[in-house]
């Protein structure tokens, strides 16, 4: 017993020391290595991160991620890589790496094996152009030889954890949105060995998914329990174990994916088997899963899916896509409901061979369900392809929809009514070869009733008789009949009766009348914000044929009645604000729809239109017609920084371009967009026109909108106290371009106010400032405009005529120097009344052709090139008595501001022009100063130079005049 005791004394003493020692060691180490570890992770942060990186504290301790020793970074913050230096890719609480003890103690060497991320956000983010914010990790190869001994940092992971992320990957050249919160993260395995096995635990709280603006996941949980066999020599990913559940629904995944040199082989199996309808609906958007726990549901249903195939960018090649989905035997009952949804059962396949969508194939073998006796629905769907689509269905259902209500449970909407259809369709439908399914089918609703919880009142006595026909698969005998169409809102009686033959060439015969209060009516469906309190008045009778309108039969139609619009809100997805419509008083007269009186407005904008649309019924039936039509449009201010397509505003219904533009260049205000669906002339007459500080006043003039371009014709305007001339045309390439043409004509022009007035004026002409006094301007230009809609100077051709009429010339530098050189001072103020000064401008180069002005006695003349950037190669010939025959060379070259004077010398220094790539709207290649040649050389260069920007002109002018 004695010794048995010693023993244990012993143990517990050596222990004690042990532990004593550990202890000591995590204490010590810390304090022993602290310039070793923080020294070697900062050098290596700063050799491989092209982002910025910045933190507050570090930390080397055992204590916060037991028993590791780890070096902890506080407050985190790394920026992205190029072009995205300013925005935060990776924001942390904490970021810290694990060391390895052995090589810290023997070999005084830091091997990072372990990362942990705790209360973390992560931006990840791909332009339009497929630029990735992500590329921050830069491994530099090594001048030196490779160092056989290992010193220094490197990385071998065995573990990566991620706590408490909230991580954003928007991907606009796929158009891919994913928006995770809660995210948790446990990867373990060899990571740093060639062939390993990682295993994954993750988990996240709230997932969105979203492809195209459509989102397939909207506020999901996650649990993912994952192995995958990754081979980093092939870079081969087999699917080992994946257990996945997204909310109540599980999935298991089979396969792999191999990344290949121009893209990646995969094989990947879903499925989600033996699961209830109840799991399967837990997958539904957040809105409507309150609903499902408060109703019986019951039934089982099936999900598979596979994505199989080669992807290859270079070689055209897309994996194919297949998904299944059962249900099979479904009941749905709500406590209070009299009859049950029963024997529910639907089988849904869906293949998309190549991701081609032109090539989807739909095969809906069976959607059915009853409400007792009498009260059923069946369909029977398949179809090929989209662009030309083959259909195949089948649809009959005779539904009483106050039982259908009931035996779902709707909370938020009621909705009542008889409603009993039978479809059949089968053929080809093609917009493009006008073909339609031979088809026979009608819709017949009685005593439809419609409430919401969103407005008091309901639609009620809602009748629908709508009958459809073709019988041969051509839009020739294509038939709808719509007879009728009515119901009753806020007391107001709304009728539509319409029939429509041969979608060919369309015979219509259309009867409207009704009151609608629109503001309402968009309160029933909780639609807030379109309008306050719009009203839509309707008395119409349209009654013609598509083909009279268009080859000027218009006494055969018998289109007549009215449309009154007011107070009605409306946007369109390329502008950033709303057009609110104070008053629209719209006639029908057979091919016309005239615009009686119309008054709109559109931020600080006012408009009020007068005249007539053509084609206004083709422009309904057609996918794409053409409005045409000729107004009187006047209007006391418009704006038109306010119509730039990045600029703020309170419409949220932007195209896809707009607004991927917008988060990409959230500092730039777009340019203008035009409409590509109008064929309009305007006789414009505007009191004030704002444009970037720039105020044109009492605009009169022609003005026409065609294919997405705006034409001005014999326009004038006052600016700055003198009468501009223009005739111009402007077109938009996308949310940030545009290009423009303008032929101008302005008299007495203020120099000097001009000047200080206007942009455009001091940056292209900085001589400017040293000349007082009245000129006139004969100038044709064209040029892009960029991002901020502000002219891209490389980008100006054309050219024109400057008349000097009464003007001052003081301390002009170029000239000033010409005369210090020769001892003459007058030409600090020479005379120049009276003198025309012609330029052509083309790749940033200003040509000058030769004029002649007074100096004293002296009959100087120039010409040369000079450039927007203020580089100087001109000519200049002094003339003397008598008559200036007699005269000398000087060069000039230098700089505006720090000009170069040669005396008797023709030998100047070229200016070698920019280029400008206009398609992509990117200047390749600034001027600059071109090496030394000849003189013929020189003489050959500037002669093919100014002959090129002389053509620019003349195609501006041709192009403006055969509009």
């Amino acid at each position: 017993m004695e010794r048995f005791k010693r023993i244990a004394v012993k143990i517990l003493k050596w222990m004690g020391i042990s532990i004593a020692s550990i202890l000591f060691l995590m204490f010590i180490i810390p304090i022993l290595f602290p310039g070793t570890i923080s020294e070697q992770v900062k050098i290596f942060a700063n050799q491989h991160l092209a982002g910025k990186l910045d933190y507050k504290r570090t930390h080397l301790t055992f204590f916060r991620h037991f028993p590791s020793l780890t070096v902890s970074v506080d407050d985190f913050l790394l920026k992205g890589s190029k072009p995205f230096q300013e925005d935060t890719l990776l924001a942390a609480r904490e970021v810290a790496v694990g060391i390895n003890l052995k090589n810290l103690i023997f070999d005084r060497e830091v091997k990072i094996d372990e990362i942990y991320v705790t209360d973390a956000y992560g931006n990840v983010f791909v332009n339009s152009k497929g630029e990735a914010n992500y590329n921050v990790y830069v491994s530099k190869p090594s001048k030196k030889p490779k160092d056989t001994t290992g010193s220094g940092t490197s990385i071998k992971l065995d573990l990566i954890k991620l706590k408490n992320w909230n991580i954003t990957y928007r991907d606009h050249a796929a158009r891919v949105l994913v928006d995770a919160k809660g995210l948790n993260y446990t990867g373990r395995g060899g990571l740093s060995q060639d062939i390993f096995d990682l295993e994954t635990d993750l988990d996240i709280d709230k997932l969105d998914f979203s492809l195209n603006r459509i989102y397939y996941a909207k506020q999901k949980t996650l649990h993912a329990d994952l192995i995958t066999r990754i081979n980093t020599n092939a870079l081969t990913f087999v699917l080992r174990k994946n257990e996945l559940r997204i909310n109540d629904l599980p999935l298991k995944f089979t396969g792999f994916l191999s990344i290949l040199k121009d893209g990646y082989n995969l094989d990947v199996n879903a499925a989600s088997e033996k699961t209830t309808i109840r799991d399967m609906i837990s997958v539904l958007p957040p809105q409507y899963l309150d609903w499902a726990k408060d109703t019986k549901i019951e039934g089982n249903s099936d999900l598979f899916f596979n994505l199989k195939g080669r992807f290859s960018e270079k070689e055209n090649l897309k994996p194919r896509l297949k998904a299944r989905l059962l249900v099979r035997d479904g009941y749905v009952s709500n406590g209070k409901a009299p009859v049950p949804m029963n024997h529910l059962n639907m089988d849904l396949n869906v293949d998309l061979p190549s991701l081609d969508t032109n090539q989807l194939a739909i095969d809906l073998k069976s959607l059915d369900f009853d409400l007792g006796p009498n009260n059923s629905f069946k369909a029977v769907v398949k179809t090929k392809g989209l662009n030309e689509m083959q259909v195949n269905a089948n649809i009959k259902g005779a539904v009483d929809l106050q039982t259908l209500d009931q035996a779902l449970g709707l909370k938020d909407i009621d909705f009542r009514g008889l409603l009993n259809t039978n479809i059949k369709a089968n053929g080809i439908f093609s917009l493009d070869k006008k073909l339609f399914p031979k088809t026979n089918g009608y819709l017949n609703l009685k005593n439809g009733w419609l409430k919401t919880k969103y407005y008091p009142n309901p639609i009620q006595n809602i009748n629908i008789i709508a009958n459809i026909i073709n019988t041969d698969g051509t839009f020739k005998s294509l038939g709808v009949k719509l007879d009728p169409f009515r119901f009753d809102f806020e007391g107001n009686p709304v009728f539509v009766n319409a029939d429509l033959q041969n979608f060919e060439d369309v015979l219509y015969k259309v009867r409207a009348k009704g009151v609608l209060n629109v503001g309402r009516i968009y309160q029933v469906f909780a639609k807030k914000g379109f309008d306050v309190s719009g009203l839509i008045m309707a008395d119409l009778s349209l009654n013609g044929r598509q083909s009279y309108a268009t080859t000027g039969q218009y006494s055969k139609l018998d289109n007549k009645g009215n449309l009154i619009l007011k107070n009605i809100k409306a946007t369109t997805e390329f502008l950033p604000k709303s057009f609110f419509i104070k008053e629209g008083n719209f006639r029908f007269e057979n091919e016309k729809m005239w615009f009686s009186k119309f008054f709109a407005t559109y931020g600080k904008s006012d408009f009020a239109l007068n005249g007539y649309l053509l084609n206004t019924i083709n422009y309904f039936i057609e996918r794409k017609g053409t409005l045409h039509g000729q107004f009187n449009l006047n209007s006391r201010y418009v704006l038109i920084d306010e119509f730039m397509a990045l600029k703020n505003g309170d419409n949220s219904k932007k195209s896809v371009e707009v607004e991927y533009a917008k988060v990409e260049n959230p500092k730039s205000s777009g340019v203008v967009i035009i409409p590509k669906n109008l064929d309009v002339s305007l006789q414009t007459n505007f009191r004030k026109v704002e444009f970037k500080g720039l105020a044109l006043n009492h605009l009169k003039g022609q003005a026409s909108v065609e294919k997405g371009q705006v034409y001005l014709k014999n326009t004038s305007f006052d600016i700055i106290g003198s009468k501009m001339n223009i005739d111009a045309r402007y077109q938009d390439e996308s949310p940030l371009t545009a290009n423009y043409d303008v032929a101008l004509k302005v008299m007495d022009f203020d120099v000097q106010r001009a000047y200080k007035e206007i942009d455009m004026v001091r940056e292209m002409a900085t001589a400017a400032k040293n000349v007082k006094g009245i000129v006139s301007i004969d100038y044709k230009l064209k040029g892009d405009f960029d991002r901020n809609m502000k002219p891209i100077y490389p980008s100006l051709e054309g050219g024109g005529i400057v008349n000097l009429r009464d003007v001052e010339v003081k301390n002009l530098k170029m000239l000033s120097a010409v005369g210090d050189n020769i001892g003459a001072k007058a030409f600090n103020n020479p005379d120049m009344k009276g003198v025309n000064i012609e330029t052509h401008i083309k790749n940033n180069l200003i040509h000058v052709d030769k004029f002649t002005f007074r100096v004293s006695i002296l009959r100087p003349s120039i010409s040369g090139t000079t450039s927007f950037n203020g580089l100087l190669d001109l000519r200049v010939r002094i003339g003397i008595l008598p008559g200036g025959l007699i005269g000398f060379p000087i060069v000039v070259t230098g700089t505006h501001e720090n000009p170069k004077i040669k005396i008797f010398s023709k030998k100047g220094q070229g200016i070698l022009d920019a280029a400008y790539n206009r398609k992509l709207n990117k200047v390749i290649r600034h001027e600059r100063r071109a090496e030394k040649k000849t003189k013929r050389q020189q003489r050959k260069e500037k002669e093919a130079q100014e002959q090129r920007a002389k053509n620019a002109e003349k195609q501006i002018t041709k192009d403006l005049k055969e509009k």
